[in-house]
Formats: C-alpha cells, structure tokens, sequence
C-alpha cells in the first residue's frame, strides 16, 4: 500500500471508530464530536477509560498495536458495565465491532471510578504478561534483535553457534512493514510451522534515523536475503515457492565489502575497490580452499595438525589422493603454518578459472575473478545496454518501482530497451545498494551468486556476542567461554568481557541484599 492509500485506510478506521463509539463519548460526559478527530479521540478515550494518555502513542506503532487494540476493545467495555467473559470474548473475537451492539442497544452505564486493579490472579497474570510481551516486542523490534549464527560463511570472525545481539538503532531500526505479524517470531510460528504473518497491509519503506551516517566498508550486517528462493514448509507440495515480504526474508548475515557508488572488482579471489585492494580490519581472517602437496614419507599427525590450525570443522579438509590434501577454508597465516609443517612440500591457494554455474549476471566470471560492477547509489544513473541490463536488471524489476509505486514493466526488444512503455538508455537508482561476502570465500553464498542487497533490506548490526556453543564440545566444553560477552567490531582481537558481568551481576544482588535490609529496620 502506498502512503495515499494508508491514509485512506486510517480516515475510514476513524469514520468506523466514530460510528462505533459516539454514544459512548457522550455518556462519559463527552462531546460526540471528540470521536471523530484522528488522534485526539484516542486520546480523549484514554481518559474515558482512566488509562495514561501515552498509551495513544502504542496505538501507532505497527505491531504494538495489535498488542494493544484487544487491550483497548476490553478497558473500554469495562469502563461501561461489560466485565463478564463473554463480553471480553465477544469484543476481542469481534475485533472491537461488539462495540456497535453496546454503543446502539444497550443502556450505557459509564463508571469513571472503576477499579484498574486485577480482581484475581489470572488477570493480574495475564496483565503482567501483556505488558512483558509489549515491553519485549518494542526492544525486539526497534532497538535489539537476538540473532543465532547457523553457518561458517563468517568463520573465524563469528562462528557457528554464536549468539548475537544485532543493534537495530546503528543504521536506523525499519519500520516493520508487515504491519498484521505475531510478535518477536519472523516468518514462521515456531512448532506448527505455519506462516506467523498476513501478506497484507504492508507498509511502505521508512527507517528511523540511526547513530551512524552510514553502512561501512568491512562492517558486518544482518539482512534480508533479497533472492529468497527457500521452499518453505508452510507450502503444498508441488507449489514453487511463496513470496514473501520483505521483512519476512530469511535473515543473512555477511560482511558488507562494497557500498553505494563503490567499484568493485575481484581479481584471483582478492578484492578491489574502486581500483585498490580492500583494507580489511585486523579480525576479519579471509579463508580460501589449499591444496597441501605431501611428501608420502614423514608421518603427520593430523590430529594435532587441525588442532594447531584452529580448524574445528570436521569437513574442514579431505585425502583426494596419496599425496595431497585439500583444506577447503584456511587462512593466510594457517596456510604459512603448513608450510613449515616437516612432510608438507607445497601449500597453494586453489584459485577458480574459467566461468562458473549460478555467478551473478556474467556467465564469464567465478566466484575467485568477478567483475568490475558499479554498485549503485541513490539518485545516481548509468547507462543501459543489452549488455549492462543483466546487472541492473533485477533493481528496475524486483527492487524498485515507477513513481505511481506500481511495479516497474520491463521489456527487451533486440537493442531496444523499454521501461513501462518508454524506450530508454539510463536508468536512475531510487535507493542505495550493497555488496555483501563472507569471509569464507570459497564456502560463502553470498553477492556473487545474487547480487545487490538493497538499503530497504538492511536490518541490523551485530554488536554482542552473548554466548557460543560448539556444536561438537561436550559439558563445560561446549561453551567457548573465550567468546562470552565478547564485541563483533572493534580493534584488536576480541576479550570476553564475562567476568566483568559477573562482577557486577553480583554487585547487584550484593547491593540490592544491603538495601532491602537498611529498609526493612527503617520501617521497624
């Protein structure tokens, strides 16, 4: 839906509100006119209903909201008489319309000095509950997702069984677009595996602003997978798969190596941008696939040799052959360790020639020499051929959409290019574009294969890493304590920082001990 056709959508959710309520106001002493004013009816209403006034402001957030309107669709039917179980059924079942049948048949009652306490319980359990689930869906939504880490394109760097706290105040946190969605679950109901979200209304593209300008060069960033082609099992069998909304694509999380108006380039699986080899930080550990030639005398302990290198995954090399081994993710300095391994005669980086099947756009290039690609920036154009079209393509069509907000028409006629009727030759970015890559160069599916990831598809940076499991440890040993509340970015290689938590974990019940005491004689 476009921003015209949401504010349709809102004067007609008030004209229904106004029709609905209007006795109700009246009988709580109200002018009928105070129902039908956007936002100061909300606002009059809470005082109706004895609630605080910054309430009216849950009612706009997407998602809270859905939270919220039951909650309102009850407080008022209380406030007038209605405190039976069916009354609250009827008026949550109804989606608030059980209002109508109050405000048009029955004698209103309005008990401005009603009790906001729970009566048992179960109510003040379900409050406690509502209001935990409110407080957690807003973080959740707008400041910190958790965030699980399920594979090695970013080994070394963050590793498989990490757990994140991914910032969504960094870049900005995006205003959920699929606006009727079960809080804090993406795009699945956990257990019965069904969908979690309606399709529609959805919301157009806004960010809030963020404490950073901009995406950088080498940050690593959570995103929603612009190509998600995932069968998934909420579909009939023998159905392609479904499309989903943006914000309800499966959650990636690569290193951003190129942004918006960056050149970019990849030459023997090195990258360049705009002309010079990318400066990496001091944590980011590229790996490649070796071939280790071995000599067939010296015995080697493998074992130990793994172990040394860092290497926990158990796929992490093969035996082709007699003499030679074949390390599929090993950094540079791994690899200058092998050298100098006795029984090892040569390490070489195996670098891919020649075209490769499912690269992005070009069928010339491979995952280790791709290139040169503008990635594009906003309100910048560039020209289109038959031969640039490929690169381009997928933005015009998939990405982006004409000025009326409709999907954009592209056809090719030979030479001729054709965008919603018109023949063209350039084309103008309406948002920014990234490159995203793992650091698990040759175990990565990433940009290469897909392209750009679009400004609107960002979701977040991970900051904090707040606890690790290794998938093969054992007791104690599962935990890597070594990476306990350790930070993604920063300088240096990473310190956990669990002791300092404890410390201060204790401090506070330590402190909390002391002050409950002190009170306790104070009120003797």
């Amino acid at each position: 839906m476009t921003l015209y056709q949401w504010f349709v959508f809102f004067l007609i959710i008030q004209v229904v509100h106004f029709l609905g309520t209007w006795k109700l106001y009246e009988a709580a002493g109200r002018k009928k006119w105070e129902a039908a004013i956007p936002v100061y009816n909300a606002i009059v209403l809470m005082k109706i209903i004895s609630r605080p006034t910054w309430w009216t402001l849950l009612l706009f957030i997407p998602i809270i909201n859905l939270i919220m309107f039951p909650v309102i669709w009850v407080e008022t039917l209380r406030t007038f008489g209605k405190r039976s179980q069916l009354d609250t059924f009827l008026g949550i079942i109804t989606c608030g319309l059980y209002l109508y049948y109050i405000n048009y048949t029955q004698k209103l009652e309005y008990n401005a000095e009603r009790s906001l306490h729970p009566k048992n319980k179960t109510a003040d359990t379900i409050s406690s509950l509502l209001f935990a689930i409110i407080v957690a869906t807003f973080v959740h939504t707008y400041f910190v997702q958790p965030y699980t880490i399920p594979t090695s394109s970013l080994e070394k760097s963050l590793l498989i069984g990490d757990f994140l706290f991914v910032s969504k105040v960094n870049y900005g946190a995006r205003v959920p677009m699929t606006t009727v969605a079960l809080p804090m679950v993406h795009d699945s109901i956990p257990m019965v595996k069904r969908k979690s979200y309606l399709s529609w209304p959805q919301l157009p593209y806004l960010r809030i602003p963020g404490i950073e300008d901009k995406i950088k060069r080498t940050d690593i960033v959570v995103f929603n997978w612009p190509v998600d082609t995932v069968h998934y099992f909420f579909e009939p069998k023998g159905r392609p798969g479904v499309i989903k909304p943006i914000d309800k694509e499966s959650n990636y999380v690569k290193r951003c190596v190129g942004i918006a108006g960056d050149s970019l380039a990849i030459k023997d699986g090195i990258i360049y941008i705009n002309g010079k080899v990318l400066d990496l930080p001091e944590r980011a550990k590229p790996q490649y696939s070796y071939a280790v030639a071995l000599d067939g005398k010296t015995p080697i302990d493998f074992e130990q040799l793994l172990k040394e290198l860092d290497i926990t995954d158990p796929v992490g090399y093969k035996t082709e052959s007699k003499d030679t081994l074949y390390f599929k993710a090993l950094t540079a300095a791994s690899a200058e360790r092998l050298k100098n391994t006795p029984g090892i005669t040569s390490v070489k980086r195996e670098i891919t020639k020649g075209p490769e099947n499912g690269i992005f756009a070009n069928a010339k290039w491979n995952r280790d020499n791709f290139g040169p690609i503008y990635i594009p920036e906003k309100g910048k154009t560039v020209a289109l051929t038959t031969e640039s079209l490929p690169l381009y393509e997928r933005i015009i069509t998939a990405y982006e959409k004409d000025e009326n907000g409709n999907k954009n028409d592209l056809k090719v006629n030979g030479n001729e290019i054709r965008l919603n009727g018109k023949v063209v030759n350039s084309y103008t970015f309406k948002q920014n574009y990234y490159w995203m890559m793992g650091d698990n160069r040759h175990n990565s599916e990433d940009s290469r294969y897909w392209g750009y990831v679009p400004e609107d598809h960002i979701v977040g940076k991970p900051v904090f890493i707040w606890m690790s499991l290794d998938p093969n440890g054992k007791g104690l040993n599962k935990v890597r304590w070594d990476r306990v509340f350790t930070t993604v970015s920063g300088e240096g290689q990473p310190q956990s920082h669990f002791k300092i938590f404890l410390i201060l974990l204790a401090a506070f019940f330590v402190g909390e001990y002391f002050w409950k005491k002190r009170k306790a004689k104070t009120n003797i």
